[in-house]
C-alpha cells in the first residue's frame, strides 16, 4: 500500500476554454498544487462562427497551453515530490476529433493547413454535421444491424463520424491527406508519449463506445459496408482506426524524452488511456452504482454506473450510451447530459451586458467586459433568487444549442414564454435556471422509466461550486437531495485516480477513489413548498417542447 508523500500522480484536464493540471498524493488525495493555462487563440475567438455552431481549436492551444501548465504545476515543488512523479492520466472534452496523418500529427500542424479550421479540433458543441448526422441515423435505422443501439437509439451531430463525414464533403483537400482521425482524449498520449503510428495507439473505450457507435458485438466499429454507403472515403479511414479498445486503468506507455524535458517530469512517468472529463469527472466524485453524477459547466453531462450482470442487455432509448467499462472498469457507463446550462446563463448576461460592451468597446477592455459580465450573473442569481415561483411564471426551453438527451435532436433551440410588460432581467434569468433545471429531471425520469434507478445525485463541476441559487433550484425542481463533491477539480482528480492505478499504485479504480476521494461538502435539500409549483411549470415546459419538436424535422 502506498504511503503519503510516496507516490504522486498528475491529473490533466482539457476543458472547453482552459487546461487544467493537478498534482495529487495517490496516497491519500492531497492536492498538493494546481495550475490552469487559457487556450490563447480560442480566448481570442479565432476558428470560430457561433452563428454557424462552428466551433474549433488549434491543436497548438493544446501543446503549449499543456506544456505551460505543467511547468507552473511543478514551480516551486521540491525535487523529492517531483522524482516521486508515476503516472499522468488525461481527460478532454469529448466528441472533440481531428483528422490526423500517418504519423497521427493532426493537419493543421502541416503549414499549408495552418489556418484551416476544417484540420483542427472539431470542439464537442460544433454542430455543423447536422445533415449528416440525420444521415447517419436514418441509414443504421435500416440497416440490417442498428449501429446505434447503443447510442440511445440516435446518433448526434456532436459525434465522431458526423464530423468526419461534415469535413470530408465540405474540404476536399482535407479529405485526400487524412489518413485517421483522433479523438482529443486519445491524440494527448499519443503526443506524450511520442508513438510514431497512430495505429499502435490504444484508443479509448470510453470515446469509442459512446461516440464512434464501437461495441464488442458489433466486432468494433461499425461494418465497413455501412460506412461505405454513407461515403465510400470512410472504408479507408476505418482500416486506419481500431478494433480493440482499452479502459483507463490500462497504461499507454512511458513519457517521451522529448516531453519529459519539454515538461520537467521524470522520464519514467506512465501516461494512461485517456478518457472525456465528464467520465473521469464522475470518478473524482466518487460515483457507485446508481449514483447519478452531474458535472454542471457550460453543459452538463450526467453519468451513471450500474452492473452489467442487471442492465447489460437492456437498451436504454435516447441517452448518450451505454458502454461496458466507460467509466469504470467492469460496470456499465450510462451517459446523458444537457448541451447548454452555464452556457445559457453566459448567453443571457452578454445579451444584457450589449450596452456596455458594444458602445463603450473603446474605453472597456476586454477583460473589464468579462468581469463586468461575471458581475451581472452574481446579480442576476441573487435577484432571481428572491422571486416567488408561481405556476403563472414566464417557462422557457434551454435547447439553445439543442437538446443532447434525452432524445438527441440538435436542431432544437430555446423559447421563452409568458413574457409580459412585467418581465425584466432576473425573471428572465430565473425562466431560464428553472430551464435548465427541467431538462435535467426529463434525465432523471428517462433514466427511471427505462428500468435504471437513480439512488442519489451528486453534483460537481463549476457551477455546483459556484452558484447556490441554481443548485436549489435543481434540488427542488427533482425534488431529490443534491451532494457537491469538495473538490473543485473532479475531472482532474478523477483522471489522477485513474493515473495511480494505470501506473500499478492502486489495483483498481474503487481502491484509488477509497484512498483518494476529496468527500462532500455540501447538500442540498428539496423545498417541499414549491414542488408541486415546479411540477406545474414542468408540465408546461414539457407540452412547450413537444409543440417545438412538431415544426422542426431531425431524425
Amino acid at each position: 500500500m502506498s504511503k503519503a508523500g510516496e507516490n504522486w500522480v498528475i491529473g490533466l484536464d482539457f476543458g472547453t476554454d482552459s487546461v487544467r493540471a493537478l498534482l495529487v498524493d495517490a496516497a491519500t488525495g492531497e492536492e498538493r498544487k494546481s495550475a490552469v493555462r487559457i487556450y490563447p487563440r480560442w480566448n481570442d475567438g479565432r476558428y470560430c462562427d457561433s452563428l454557424r455552431s462552428q466551433f474549433r481549436q488549434h491543436p497548438l492551444d493544446y501543446i503549449e497551453a499543456m506544456e505551460a501548465v505543467i511547468r507552473e504545476v511543478l514551480s516551486g515543488i521540491p525535487d523529492e515530490v517531483v522524482n516521486r512523479i508515476r503516472g499522468l492520466s488525461v481527460d478532454t472534452t469529448g466528441s472533440t476529433p481531428v483528422a490526423v496523418d500517418r504519423q497521427g500529427t493532426p493537419l493543421a500542424l502541416h503549414p499549408e493547413f495552418a489556418e484551416n479550421p476544417n484540420a483542427m479540433f472539431v470542439l464537442w458543441k460544433d454542430h455543423t454535421a447536422i445533415a449528416e448526422a440525420e444521415e447517419i441515423n436514418q441509414l443504421a435505422h435500416r440497416w440490417e444491424t442498428d449501429y446505434t443501439m447503443y447510442s440511445g437509439g440516435s446518433y448526434s451531430a456532436e459525434w465522431f463520424w458526423a464530423k468526419m463525414l461534415h469535413i470530408f464533403r465540405t474540404d476536399p483537400q482535407v479529405a485526400q491527406y487524412t489518413y485517421s482521425w483522433m479523438e482529443h482524449c486519445d491524440w494527448i498520449p499519443h503526443l506524450l508519449c511520442g508513438h510514431g503510428d497512430v495505429q499502435v495507439l490504444k484508443r479509448s473505450r470510453c470515446a469509442a463506445g459512446h461516440k464512434a457507435m464501437w461495441h464488442e458485438t458489433f466486432g468494433g466499429l461499425p461494418s465497413a459496408a455501412f460506412l461505405t454507403t454513407l461515403d465510400p472515403r470512410l472504408k479507408d479511414i476505418r482500416n486506419h482506426l481500431y478494433r480493440q479498445t482499452y479502459t483507463s486503468d490500462t497504461a499507454v506507455g512511458t513519457i517521451s524524452s522529448e516531453w519529459a524535458q519539454r515538461t520537467g517530469l521524470p522520464s519514467n512517468v506512465i501516461i494512461g488511456v485517456g478518457a472525456i472529463d465528464a467520465h473521469m469527472g464522475a470518478v473524482g466524485a466518487a460515483i457507485r452504482p446508481y449514483s447519478l453524477v452531474k458535472v454542471v459547466g457550460t453543459s452538463t453531462c450526467d453519468m451513471l454506473v450500474a452492473p452489467v450482470s442487471k442492465h447489460g442487455d437492456p437498451l436504454v432509448s435516447g441517452i448518450c450510451g451505454q458502454v461496458d467499462g466507460s467509466i469504470v472498469p467492469g460496470m456499465l457507463g450510462f451517459e446523458a447530459g444537457q448541451s447548454a446550462f452555464g452556457d445559457l446563463y453566459q448567453w443571457f448576461a452578454r445579451l444584457v451586458a450589449f450596452p456596455v460592451t458594444t458602445l463603450l468597446s473603446d474605453t472597456v477592455s476586454q477583460q473589464e467586459q468579462h468581469t463586468l459580465i461575471s458581475r451581472i450573473l452574481t446579480a442576476l442569481n441573487r435577484e432571481a433568487a428572491a422571486l416567488p415561483v408561481t405556476d403563472t411564471d414566464e417557462v422557457a426551453l434551454d435547447w439553445v444549442n439543442g437538446r443532447r438527451t434525452p432524445d438527441v435532436n440538435p436542431a432544437l433551440n430555446g423559447w421563452l414564454t409568458g413574457i409580459t410588460l412585467g418581465t425584466d432581467a432576473p425573471r428572465l434569468f430565473k425562466a431560464l435556471v428553472e430551464a435548465t433545471a427541467f431538462g435535467s429531471k426529463a434525465i432523471v425520469d428517462r433514466f427511471e422509466a427505462e428500468s435504471i434507478p437513480v439512488q442519489e445525485i451528486i453534483a460537481t463541476g463549476g457551477i455546483a461550486k459556484k452558484s447556490t441559487y441554481v443548485m436549489q433550484v435543481l434540488a427542488d425542481v427533482l425534488g431529490r437531495p443534491i451532494k457537491t463533491v469538495k473538490t473543485e477539480q473532479s475531472c482532474a482528480l478523477g483522471a489522477a485516480m485513474y493515473a495511480t492505478v494505470a501506473a500499478g499504485i492502486h489495483p483498481t479504480i474503487a481502491a484509488a477513489q477509497e484512498a483518494m476521494s476529496s468527500g462532500f461538502e455540501q447538500e442540498y435539500q428539496p423545498n417541499p413548498d414549491r414542488a408541486q409549483v415546479y411540477a406545474a411549470l414542468y408540465r408546461r415546459y414539457q407540452r412547450l417542447g413537444s409543440f417545438q419538436e412538431k415544426l422542426t424535422s431531425y431524425s
